[in-house]
Formats: C-alpha cells, structure tokens, sequence
C-alpha cells in the first residue's frame, strides 16, 4: 500500500515504490520557473509555423480589417459629432 510521501511507479512485471523528492521549500519558486521555461520549450516545437506566403496573406488580413475598422470608427465619430452639434444649436 503507498504511502503519503511515496510515488507508485508501474512497470510491465511489478510496482515500484519511489521515495519523492524532497526540495528545499526556498528552491521551489526556481524550480516552477524552470518547469515553466520547459512546457514553454516543448510547446514552441509543437508549433505548426506559417510559410512566407501565409504570412503575407494573415499580414494583409489584418491590415485590412484594421483599415475597414478605422474607417468605421471615424465615419462613427463624424455621424455622433454631427448629431450632438445639431441638439445643442
């Protein structure tokens, strides 16, 4: 039966019980750094990169709509502006 401070390991024939780790409690935020530098390293390798002619295309999207949003937001303030001058006349 394991114990509170023991991992069960299985293997193919039998278990093993090791003892964890005992880290020093100021080592702790290091070693959460670290684990975090480490997903981060594994994550950054499964990453699926655009070749240069998606991402010419991906730039060009969102140019585009930052253009059409501009435009909106303009033609928004121009009808509001010209709203609030004709109620305070």
């Amino acid at each position: 039966m394991p114990t509170k401070n023991k991992k069960t390991v299985k293997t193919s024939v039998t278990k093993v019980v090791q003892p964890e780790k005992k880290r020093n409690k100021l080592l702790v935020p290091f070693f959460s750094i670290g684990g975090y530098f480490k997903g981060s390293w594994r994550e950054l390798r499964l990453v699926r990169w655009p070749n240069r002619k998606a991402t010419w295309g991906l730039t060009a999207a969102v140019l585009i709509f930052t253009g059409l949003f501009v435009a909106l937001i303009t033609f928004l303030d121009w009808v509001f502006s010209t709203l609030f001058k004709l109620i305070i006349k």
